[in-house]
């Protein structure tokens, strides 16, 4: 007579899929859709003002800096948005995690010197940092919710569980 154990296979929720679809995943998506609509009215309006009025190094630094905002705020809206989009259904996380690919979502710095910086326009340094901070916030995201699926093989190919179970069948002679 041999025993044969058959375990359920449990699939480990993911953490970063819980948090993507929960409500602090729409603040995030809030909060990242409203500062680029308001770097975008400031950089189109207030700041293409107060650019013209800085130094040649500091309009130079200016032209730097908001040019990275820029696409740094849209690589983090692109992600926000195909996220967005596996919360209620329209693309899958693997569809998402294609699409994913054509984003560059890459941890950008700025560029000036910190002396340089601080003489640009508060305004600007303000939606810099914070789209820096944000940028964190997406990128910790990214990792949590994409880097569970890399790891999968790897967590599976030495299962402690399945051990300790062929121990017992040794130990018992059980087949």
């Amino acid at each position: 007579m041999s025993l044969k154990v058959i375990l359920p296979v449990e699939v480990p929720v993911s953490f970063g899929q819980k948090l993507a679809s929960s409500e602090a995943f729409k603040s995030l998506f809030r909060e990242g859709m409203t500062l680029v609509e308001g770097a975008a009215s400031y950089l189109d309006g207030e700041g293409r003002e107060q650019s013209r009025k800085l130094p040649r190094i500091e309009a130079l630094a200016y032209a730097s800096e908001s040019m990275r905002l820029t696409t740094r705020l849209m690589q983090l809206a692109s992600w926000l948005l195909l996220q967005r989009a596996v919360n209620e259904g329209e693309l899958t996380q693997a569809q998402a995690a294609n699409e994913k690919r054509k984003v560059r979502l890459d941890a950008q710095e700025q560029t000036s010197s910190a002396e340089v910086f601080s003489r640009l326009p508060q305004r600007l340094r303000e939606l810099v940092e914070h789209s820096l901070v944000l940028q964190d916030r997406v990128l910790r995201l990214d990792r949590m919710i994409y880097d569970v699926e890399d790891d999968a093989p790897r967590r599976s190919a030495v299962n402690p569980v399945e051990i300790q179970l062929d121990m017992l069948r040794n130990a018992l002679q059980i087949n």
